[in-house]
């Protein structure tokens, strides 16, 4: 093979590599953003949280902990039956939502203890429990 065909194709495939591996940085980066961690209550409690970090929170609704104030806005408490957090959220609820159930809560913990949820997830039949709640809730019982 010629010296300058060599060259073209090393440069061709040098040129490439660079930008593939500058795609997987993009990719990682924008991950890293849309990623959310799952805590129980005790966990999140026993941990060093940051700020308005997006977190989930997952757990049961703590039966009569339910409260609806002006308009959209609620708050209850998310419990692994060791701690429980106080949760406010400001849209609609699922039509499953209710005390005594397996709830997974996305949103943001405030240094005042508050989590602020931007989104609601909640069980969709009697027998059915997020797996990261019903794990949780195990691995608490087991403790």
């Amino acid at each position: 093979m010629k010296p300058k065909k060599r060259n073209q194709r090393l440069t061709i495939l040098g040129l490439g590599s660079l930008v593939l591996v500058a795609a997987l940085i993009l990719a990682m980066s924008g991950l890293k953003d849309s990623i959310s961690y799952f805590y129980a209550p005790t966990e999140l409690l026993a941990e060093q949280y940051e700020a308005d970090k997006k977190i989930r929170l997952g757990g049961m609704v703590e039966d009569g902990s339910f409260q609806r104030s002006d308009g959209l806005q609620v708050s209850f408490r998310i419990t692994d039956f060791n701690e429980s957090i106080p949760v406010v959220y400001s849209k609609i609820l699922p039509d499953l939502f209710r005390e005594g159930q397996g709830v997974i809560a996305e949103g943001v913990l405030r240094r005042d203890g508050v989590f602020v949820a931007s989104r609601i997830l909640a069980k969709h039949d009697e027998k059915y429990m997020p797996p990261e709640v019903a794990e949780s809730l195990k691995n608490k019982a087991s403790d």
